[in-house]
């Protein structure tokens, strides 16, 4: 790789999904807290109260991800460790946390790259409307200003929201996720809530200090159409489902499909929001999992039907995704081609194996191993081809819980014994990576 001495390699999590701690040292309640308490929501009627219970084992997990040779480690902070009821009253115990956090990655030569929303809103805020009320923007640069106060004398990197697309889809749209809405209405009300919420943090960001860099991660699943007949579905999907994260902030524009869609809810992105929203990035986040097939529904109110490709000799993952290497490399044409190849950081990507331990107490997840090997060629191949790759983090440092299914699917580069005190085992994956990420450097 032509510029894989200067990248960045590590691993990425998130607050929720490791953490635990879920009342400690004064932590106000999250979304998912109370969707993890609702019947039916989650598969294995789990939640996240332990976890992994990194948020007392920080220096062993550090040590581990120092053992693996990351330059970076790519975390979330929990916004109702700092704010409990969401705003308001700041609670100086969650940021001593992230501040501990951050002293011994350095400590460790990691470099610390956090995400400030990772999908856990404060109940607090949903009580009063989540993403979809007015102010939510305001309340998450309050959020931002706070811990970038703390934090921001050694983290140089931001990021803003993690996939808005997913949180506000899957959360107010089709209720898989929390809070667990069913609504159209709200759905569009969400993704405004977060385009705002997203350049006010990057104006809160930048006025403590102008030379902050701000990003934001979003997930871009490669579309695709069924058949010839199929370009128009797959077009608009692409605008909803991708294009709406970046045209906006990156051009200060709104897709055409994507403004109908908000539109026909009563929700307008005015040329006064864009001016909010198209703030400068500096870089790009993309989480790279998959492909998605798109199709036009006879049903009006599904304008287009999305599937994962299923064709003879296709390799799925446990969670039921194409393995499609390739698109990753397109995914980064895109971004250079139409967004003008601003520097990208791979924020996450990674495959779900539930490969158990061996009698000779190892993991040999080569499933895996050959996931990262192709998926990394493919970002070999978008280097070549011109793209500013930055750094890649793959997803997961270890395993955990992995929302609305539990902790069925396992995406980590490290074992988790739940049953055995969260006992952690390096999986094949994470020494393949080790190595790879050793020979990148000589």
């Amino acid at each position: 790789m032509s510029n894989s001495k200067k990248m960045l390699w590590g691993a990425a999590t998130s607050s929720f999904q490791i953490e635990g701690g879920a009342s400690q040292d004064g932590k106000g309640s999250s979304i998912w807290d109370t969707f993890c308490r609702t019947p039916g929501k989650i598969l294995d009627q789990s939640n996240g109260d332990v976890a992994c219970d990194h948020y007392n084992r920080i220096e062993s997990d550090v040590s581990m991800m120092k053992g693996l040779g990351f330059d970076a480690y790519r975390f979330s902070i929990a916004w109702a460790r700092i704010f409990p009821q969401g705003t308001g009253a700041v609670n100086t115990a969650g940021l001593d946390f992230y501040d501990r956090l951050t002293d011994e990655l350095l400590k460790k030569g990691i470099k610390p790259f956090p995400t400030l929303y990772h999908w856990d809103l404060p109940q607090a805020l949903q009580d009063l409307g989540g993403w979809t009320h007015p102010n939510i923007s305001e309340w998450f640069a309050e959020y931002a200003n706070v811990v970038v106060r703390r934090l921001g004398d050694r983290i140089q990197d931001w990021t803003t929201l993690n996939e808005p697309h997913v949180f506000t889809w899957l959360g107010y749209g089709v209720g898989v996720h929390a809070p667990g809405h069913t609504s159209k209405q709200e759905y569009a009300q969400s993704i405004r809530g977060a385009l705002l919420a997203h350049g006010r943090a990057a104006l809160a960001i930048r006025a403590v200090n102008s030379n902050l860099r701000v990003g934001i991660a979003n997930c871009w699943p490669i579309v695709q159409p069924l058949n010839d007949a199929q370009l128009d579905a797959a077009r608009n999907l692409d605008q909803i489902n991708n294009r709406i994260w970046f045209d906006p902030i990156i051009h200060g524009t709104v897709p055409a499909y994507a403004q109908k869609v908000l539109g026909a809810q009563g929700v307008t992105i005015t040329t006064e929001d864009l001016k909010v929203i198209h703030q400068k990035l500096d870089f790009v986040g993309i989480n790279y999992y998959m492909r998605l097939l798109a199709y036009a529904g006879k049903d009006p109110n599904r304008p287009f039907i999305m599937e994962h490709p299923r064709y003879e000799g296709a390799q799925i993952t446990d969670i039921g995704w194409e393995v499609y290497p390739d698109g990753l490399r397109q995914v980064l044409a895109i971004m250079r081609n139409d967004y003008g190849n601003l520097p990208v950081y791979i924020t996450e990507n990674g495959a779900s194996y539930d490969t158990g331990v061996s009698e000779d107490g190892g993991v040999h997840d080569e499933k895996r191993v050959d996931y990262y090997r192709r998926h990394l060629n493919s970002l070999q191949d978008a280097v070549r081809e011109g793209s500013a790759v930055e750094g890649y983090f793959a997803w997961s440092f270890m395993d955990n819980f992995e929302w609305s299914h539990g902790y069925m699917q396992r995406f980590g580069l490290v074992y988790v014994d739940y049953a055995n005190n969260g006992k952690r085992i390096l999986k094949d994956s994470a020494l393949w990576y080790k190595d790879y990420i050793s020979k990148t450097k000589k």
